[in-house]
């Protein structure tokens, strides 16, 4: 399933979704021809060499680990920051002569990005919860924080290095590993590692690898004071929204990526979102649904248009044929041929287009339509594959829904003839447009909450501040997995 169902709520809803030959010198008692002596010769300095490679990596092992010893004891006299990013990187550079590390096998991690907790953001649970994260991060940063984790090559299962202690070290303190466990000074990256990575890249919103990847260095190194300024900004932000709590609303968290649907304060659904990327940011809202639209039609903003769509059809003069859309001579003018436009002419900044319902829709088969100053909404998408990555910063600003059917038929459940479930998709089988207006509009709200504790079991999530609305400080615990980047052609679609 792609949304999680966490209460008793949807039943029905439930229902309607489901030692190798030839190495080494030559054996002493075996008669060898002058060919076979010259290849034993061979294999002999091989064998030497061998040694010799031995001696290279046990000195290297003992300069690294003495100069991992000296950050760890002498921590004031290297900075938490590139400089000391630098030094290791050169430690790691001089010794191993600057090779490249051989990619590994990557394997497609299953998601585990949405809330388990059917307690809402906007709930005195989630109020308490977070005042219990900052007294804790509090008690975290006046003991002295946790160490920095010299960056580097990549750390994982199965291999030694020297920057394993710090790292245990630093995830023990953060909760993310038993304050008991393998031996405490030991450089083997073992699975009770492995795990410990595992549940600090899921409490941070990243790839669920195991591995310290490039990309998970500055996430790992955002310091404790860092984390609990963020606590503190996250628990106003909530409280700004708890005055007035409705029955039945919406919110959408954009950093988390996901969505929430709640009824007599219990999360009955959630639903992974795809929202603006950071040039074409998704606002704070609130706002009312007041419709659903099935089989809308697509006007593209003025914006789209002139940054997206027309530079485009510079290059791709075919490009509205292909998708359907439609030009004309602006808002209440006729329609153009597309063949006939000099794409570069003044004129066109005054044209307007229309994209024709249908598969190819920017907004798919169902439109939510919630009246707002900034012109955005909630609605299906053509590129569904996009849910599959962790990170879904893609829009030009409005919110895609992931399974947004399901959506719609809790949007719509009380209104008369759509208390079942099913009437959505049963109102798209039919083919035809139209416009469902709601006797019971629904309050929506964009939010941006970058860090929360869950009320269950008291863990404390943080996530990427995408827009660096939290401040200078964490805008560089942002950095973008180039292993979970969407396909190009996705990526690059026109949307809203």
């Amino acid at each position: 399933m792609a949304h999680a169902i966490v209460t008793k709520w949807p039943k029905w809803h439930a229902a309607s979704t489901a030692a190798k030959p030839g190495k080494g010198l030559l054996p002493a008692n075996r008669c060898s021809t002058s060919g076979e002596l010259q290849d034993g010769g061979a294999r002999g300095m091989r064998f030497f060499r061998s040694k010799a490679r031995v001696r290279e990596t046990f000195l290297r092992g003992a300069v690294t680990s003495a100069i991992v010893a000296f950050v760890q004891i002498c921590p004031q006299f290297v900075a938490p920051s590139q400089a000391q990013m630098t030094l290791w990187d050169q430690i790691q550079g001089s010794l191993s002569g600057g090779s490249a590390e051989p990619a590994p096998e990557r394997k497609k991690e299953p998601l585990q990005d949405l809330r388990p907790d059917s307690t809402p953001w906007r709930s005195d649970a989630m109020i308490n919860a977070m005042s219990a994260a900052i007294e804790r991060y509090q008690s975290i940063v006046d003991s002295g924080g946790w160490p920095v984790v010299p960056t580097g090559r990549m750390m994982r299962s199965g291999e030694d290095d020297p920057r394993v202690p710090i790292l245990r070290k630093r995830l023990r303190i953060s909760g993310d590993m038993p304050a008991k466990g393998s031996y405490y000074d030991s450089e083997s990256f073992d699975s009770e590692l492995e795990e410990g990575v595992k549940r600090f890249q899921r409490r941070h919103g990243i790839r669920i690898t195991g591995r310290i990847e490039q990309s998970v260095y500055p996430v790992l190194n955002t310091t404790a004071a860092e984390r609990l300024a963020q606590l503190k900004l996250n628990l106003q932000r909530v409280q700004a929204l708890m005055h007035g709590i409705e029955d039945r609303y919406v919110l959408v968290n954009v950093p988390a990526f996901q969505l929430e649907a709640v009824d007599k304060y219990e999360v009955q659904l959630r639903h992974r979102v795809i929202v603006g990327r950071p040039q074409r940011q998704t606002p704070d809202v609130r706002a009312m649904i007041k419709a659903l639209n099935f089989f809308p039609y697509w006007r593209v903003p003025d914006s789209v248009a002139t940054l997206d769509l027309v530079p485009r059809l510079k290059q791709e003069p075919g490009y509205l044929a292909d998708e359907g859309i439609r030009v004309y001579n602006g808002v209440n003018g006729p329609e153009l041929n597309p063949a006939t436009v000099d794409w570069s002419a003044p004129q066109v900044a005054s044209y307007k287009f229309k994209q024709d319902p249908g598969d190819k829709n920017a907004l798919g088969l169902l439109r939510i339509d919630m009246s707002n100053e900034f012109g955005v909404y909630m609605h299906d998408t053509p590129m569904k594959n996009l849910f599959g990555q962790q990170s879904r910063p893609f829009s030009a600003g409005c919110v895609r829904v992931q399974n947004v059917f399901d959506l719609g038929d809790w949007i719509a459940h009380n209104e008369p003839g759509w208390e079942q479930p099913g009437r959505v998709r049963d109102t798209l089988a039919a083919g035809q447009p139209m416009e469902l207006k709601l006797m019971h509009p629904i309050p929506v709200y964009f939010a941006y909450f970058t860090a929360w504790a869950e009320p269950s079991n008291g863990r404390v999530e943080f996530r990427p501040d995408i827009y660096g609305r939290d401040g200078a400080a964490l805008q560089t615990a942002y950095q973008r997995d180039n292993d979970d980047a969407p396909p190009a052609t996705a990526a690059a679609a026109l949307a809203p």
